[in-house]
C-alpha cells in the first residue's frame, strides 16, 4: 500500500460506492479507461483483487470491502482536519455535503444561496433524492446532513425541525371544487388522482391519512416528478396532494383545495445519524438554517398569492 495514492483511493471509493466504474467517472468527470486503470494499478499495490464481476455486475471482495471502510475513514478524517485548520485560521472553509428529498430542492438552493454569500469560501455538494434514496446514502454515512421531512424511525439519528411542511390539495384553477369551503375529505374518492412514486414520503403520508378515514381514491397516474405532478394537475388530468413549497416561486395555474383533514401538518427537518461528529462547516450551516427560516418562511408566504387566484375564480364564477 506504500504505492497507493490519495487520487486511486478516491477513485476507488466511487466505484465501490456505485458498483459502477462507469457512474465513478461520471461522478469524478473522469474517462472510463482513467478509472479502470488507476483501481488495477491500486489492486497491484494491495495484492488482492478488490472486485468481482458476477455476470454483469460489480461486486467488492473482502480485501475490497475492507479498503472501503479503510477509504471511508481515511477521507472522514481528512475532512475533519480541514475544518479544523480552517477553524484555527479564523476562516469557514471547505465543504459541505448535503442530500435533500426532491420537494426540499424548491428551497434549499434559496437558502444556500445566502450561505455562500456569507462563507464564499465553503464549497457545496447538493444530492436530490427520493426519501428511500436519502436514507440509503444516510446509512452508508456519504453526507454532512440530510433534509428531510419524515426522520426514519428504523435508523439512530439526530433531529432537528427548522421550518414547517404542510402538505395541500392541489386542482387546477377552474376544478369545480375550486368554489367550495369545507370540502368533505370523502369527495377526494371521485376524482381522479394523481400519485408520488413508491418511496416517497409525501405518498405515505397521504396513504396514512386516507387509510385513517377509509378514503380509497382512483390513481390515474403515478409519477415521481413535483414538477410533472403539476403540469398533470394543470392539464386537468386530475389533483394531488404536494408539499405546499413545491408552489415557490409562484402557484401558476393550480389552486388549494378547501379540503377537510388538510393541510396535513408536517415540518422540514435537518438530519444527520447519531454519533457523527458534524464538521465545523455543517454546524455552522445547522445554526445558519435554523435562524434564517422563519424569515424566509414569512417571506415566501404563499397565501395572500393563494386568497387571490381563488377569489378571482369565486368571482369569475
Amino acid at each position: 500500500m506504500n504505492q497507493a495514492t490519495l487520487h486511486q483511493l478516491k477513485v476507488f471509493e466511487a466505484a465501490a460506492r456505485h458498483s459502477s466504474f462507469t457512474r465513478a467517472a461520471e461522478e469524478l468527470f473522469l474517462t472510463q479507461p482513467t478509472v479502470s486503470m488507476q483501481i488495477k494499478q491500486l489492486t497491484k499495490s494491495v495484492g488482492l483483487p478488490l472486485f468481482e464481476q458476477v455476470g454483469k455486475r460489480l461486486f467488492l471482495t473482502e480485501a475490497g470491502r475492507e479498503l472501503f471502510a479503510t477509504c471511508q475513514q481515511i477521507f472522514e478524517t481528512i475532512a475533519q482536519f480541514e475544518m479544523k485548520v480552517a477553524d484555527l485560521k479564523g476562516l469557514k472553509q471547505g465543504q459541505l455535503k448535503l442530500s435533500v428529498i426532491t420537494t426540499a430542492k424548491y428551497f434549499i438552493p434559496r437558502l444556500l444561496g445566502a450561505f455562500c454569500d456569507l462563507y464564499p469560501g465553503i464549497d457545496i455538494s447538493l444530492k436530490v433524492s427520493n426519501h428511500e434514496g436519502i436514507v440509503e446514502r444516510m446509512t452508508a454515512n456519504l453526507d454532512d446532513v440530510y433534509i428531510m421531512s419524515q426522520v426514519p424511525e428504523h435508523l439512530d439519528v439526530n433531529y432537528e425541525p427548522f421550518l414547517e411542511n404542510p402538505l395541500v390539495v392541489l386542482a387546477p384553477l377552474n376544478h369545480p371544487l375550486a368554489k367550495e369551503k369545507n370540502i368533505p375529505i370523502q369527495r377526494l374518492a371521485d376524482e381522479p388522482f394523481i400519485m408520488r412514486e413508491p418511496g416517497s414520503g409525501t405518498r405515505r403520508a397521504i396513504q396514512t391519512l386516507f387509510e385513517k378515514h377509509e378514503v380509497v381514491v382512483k390513481v390515474k397516474l403515478e409519477l415521481g416528478s413535483n414538477e410533472a405532478i403539476k403540469q398533470a394537475i394543470a392539464g386537468g388530468l386530475g389533483i394531488s396532494v404536494l408539499s405546499r413549497h413545491t408552489l415557490l416561486p409562484e402557484i401558476g395555474d393550480l389552486v388549494i383545495l378547501d379540503v377537510e383533514e388538510f393541510p396535513i401538518k408536517r415540518d422540514w427537518f435537518m438530519v444527520y445519524p447519531n454519533g457523527k461528529q458534524l464538521s465545523i462547516v455543517a454546524r455552522t450551516y445547522c445554526d445558519y438554517l435554523l435562524n434564517a427560516a422563519r424569515p424566509f418562511a414569512e417571506k415566501n408566504s404563499l397565501l395572500d398569492v393563494i386568497s387571490e387566484k381563488q377569489e378571482r375564480v369565486l368571482t369569475d364564477a
